[in-house]
């Protein structure tokens, strides 16, 4: 719920649009672990979720830093499966 998240904290913002949308999941068995979907329309509405969400003095995100953000999150996350999970992912 949007109750529930710092609206002035960015990485809490896109982390919150990123799974009310549906472009990441974490992984059930391993809570630590986001994994990406992969669906880019889930990401672009992911990005205009977080858009709307104004801070708490109501200002605004401004757009390049929530397109970081979003970027290095998706770029942070797992390619569609969890590696802990996976029994042919390479352990390093």
């Amino acid at each position: 719920m949007l109750a529930d998240i710092d609206t002035d904290d960015l990485t809490e913002v896109v982390r919150y649009a990123l799974e009310t949308t549906r472009a990441t999941t974490a992984c059930p068995f391993h809570r630590d672990v986001v994994v990406r979907i992969g669906d880019d329309a889930a990401e672009s509405h992911a990005f205009e979720r977080a858009k709307r969400i104004v801070r708490c003095d109501g200002a605004e995100w401004d757009k390049e830093a929530l397109r970081a953000e979003l970027g290095r999150q998706l770029g942070a996350a797992a390619d569609g499966r969890c590696p802990k999970c996976d029994p042919t992912a390479s352990c390093t």
